[in-house]
């Protein structure tokens, strides 16, 4: 059974910094995707970053400049460096993997979330 465990989320002062991290456990193969995506109170579930495992990164645009999607395929591990937090990045921030198996078959996996809370 897959799993992606994120840490790193926490309160911080407008202008602060956080990280995130995802791990994925129980994994026997490579992730096509990694993302993240946060859901604010109220809001739908929005994109935040992506990355291939060919490196390629997305950004959504309120996040450009900000923030950093890195990824380390040897750990299964993805990164959120967030800087420069505004009080509208207060959000649960949920990591997601998707898998494209080699009958083009796509596995979505996601985390439980972690709460990221920017004060001003």
């Amino acid at each position: 059974q897959v799993q992606l465990v994120e840490s790193g989320g926490g309160l911080v002062q407008a202008g602060g910094s956080l990280r995130l991290s995802c791990a994925a456990s129980a994994l026997k193969f490579s992730i096509n995707t990694w993302g993240w995506y946060r859901q604010a109170p109220g809001k739908q579930r929005e994109l935040v970053a992506t990355i291939t495992n060919g490196g390629t990164t997305n950004y959504a645009d309120p996040v450009k400049g900000r923030f950093t999607i890195s990824r380390d395929n040897a750990k299964n591990t993805m990164y959120l460096q967030m800087n420069s937090l505004k009080p509208e990045d207060t959000a649960v921030y949920y990591c997601n993997g998707v898998y494209i198996d080699s009958m083009y078959r796509k596995y979505d996996y996601w985390g439980q979330g972690t709460q990221v809370t920017v004060s001003s």
